[in-house]
């Protein structure tokens, strides 16, 4: 399929996706959302693919919501029935959970090239792996724009960074460059611009060299258990998952693979 926001290119096991409006930093739309989606869901029903890279064309990876196209048809200057100013209206919602697309999908890895800015941010933190530019500026600036964070990014700044650094983060909408990123844990590591998407292509390659079903479950067990304080539930589910993955060919195929001292050959 062709898009008009995105590209699809695909290097052997790994799809690359890349945000494609570099002249307004690959700002935020519906449209560019539902492509992604679409994407996204397509190559979990491609056999071929393993795990999926997503990155920004040009100097950003996305800046946020665009302002232009998403909110300034709402703002408007007419006034409502009661004479009051019309209040403005949230964009166009997404017809599909895009926190659920990600826990559900293959491996997916953000390789954050530029400034990742509110949604730009908050759209990649239930990603597997986030990796940024030394130089990226990252930010959950809600509250700069009179708003409150979304995408289960209260859960998710909590998760990745710890209470504090979640609360500085989204309280005060700073902008952190991507090695303090690092070391708030906010991205899982800061690179040098030029190793960022070899980085992230080696990754998600290693990744897709892994049966691709156990990969699912994983994904599985880690969004259940994350916060799972009953730990006899966190076993109850794994023993269901391992049951599953002892019955499969996956783990028949690894098994023989050992006996015979050869890598084992899971796609």
């Amino acid at each position: 399929m062709t898009y008009e926001q995105i590209t699809a290119e695909q290097h052997d096991a790994v799809l690359v996706l890349t945000l494609n409006r570099p002249e307004r930093l690959n700002a935020w739309t519906p449209h560019m959302s539902a492509e992604l989606g679409h994407a996204i869901e397509a190559a979990n029903d491609d056999p071929s693919i393993g795990a999926i890279v997503v990155t920004g064309a040009g100097r950003g990876f996305c800046a946020g919501a665009d302002i232009e196209a998403n909110f300034k048809q709402n703002l408007g200057d007419g006034e409502g029935a009661d004479g009051a100013a019309a209040a403005p209206q949230p964009p166009t919602v997404r017809q599909r959970d895009w926190v659920a697309l990600c826990r559900e999908s293959k491996p997916l890895i953000a390789a954050i090239n530029g400034p990742a800015v509110g949604v730009g941010l908050t759209m990649v933190l239930p990603f597997d792996v986030l990796l940024a530019a030394d130089t990226a500026k990252l930010s959950a600036r809600f509250v700069k724009m009179g708003l409150v964070p979304e995408l289960a990014s209260s859960h998710f700044l909590v998760a990745r960074c710890g209470w504090g650094a979640a609360s500085w983060l989204a309280l005060s909408g700073t902008t952190v460059l991507g090695t303090e990123a690092a070391q708030m844990r906010l991205v899982d590591r800061a690179l040098p611009a030029d190793e960022l998407l070899p980085t992230a292509m080696a990754m998600a390659t290693e990744l897709a060299g892994n049966p691709p079903p156990q990969v699912r479950w994983i994904k599985e067990l880690l969004s259940q258990n994350a916060m799972e304080s009953d730990l006899r539930e966190v076993q109850r589910r794994e023993i269901s998952a391992l049951h599953q993955a002892y019955a499969s060919p996956e783990h028949h195929e690894a098994v023989r693979a050992f006996m015979e001292k050869r890598p084992p050959h899971f796609r």
